[in-house]
């Protein structure tokens, strides 16, 4: 499938489309009642962009609008006192599902692996989010019991060539 997004690391310059994005994950999710606005840019701001952030986040580009978002954390101990990358939220507009974007967040999201070491990269995803274990099927990517993920340095490897 032809993507053309970009996929960049956030920057505060992002928190409002960040915002707007998360908040279409959480209706998603259920959610129907939300903090207020500056409550959320707030969080989303300590989270991301404070020293030491909690956690870090890409983000897919489609001609300036925010399309997609993989947020994560790195672990250790791993294997070997290694340090592994834990995905927390990967997620795109529904608009643009099933267009490639989560592929290139994922292989992104694996190439920030690769470049920190990581002897692995592990996430969780619903029971009944059939959709996203089917796109984790897709990838090659193997499940494990309590539907947690795990790629190891040939999966990483292999899933992005």
């Amino acid at each position: 499938m032809n993507v053309t997004v970009t996929v960049t690391a956030a920057d505060s310059e992002h928190i409002d489309a960040i915002v707007t994005l998360l908040e279409e994950m959480d209706r998603f999710y259920g959610a129907t009642e939300f903090e207020p606005l500056g409550v959320r840019r707030r969080q989303v701001e300590q989270a991301l962009f404070s020293d030491p952030p909690a956690a870090y986040a890409l983000l897919a580009w489609d001609a300036g609008q925010l399309v997609g978002i993989a947020s994560y954390s790195f672990l250790w101990p791993a294997v070997g006192l290694t340090r592994s990358l834990y995905l927390k939220e990967l997620y795109v507009a529904e608009s643009r599902w099933r267009s490639g974007i989560g592929t290139e967040l994922m292989r992104a999201l694996l190439d920030v692996a690769t470049e920190h070491e990581c002897s692995r990269v592990e996430w969780t995803t619903d029971r009944e989010n059939d959709s996203a274990q089917q796109f984790y099927r897709d990838l090659g990517l193997a499940q494990h019991p309590k539907l947690f993920y795990r790629a190891d340095h040939t999966a990483i490897t292999s899933a992005l060539a």
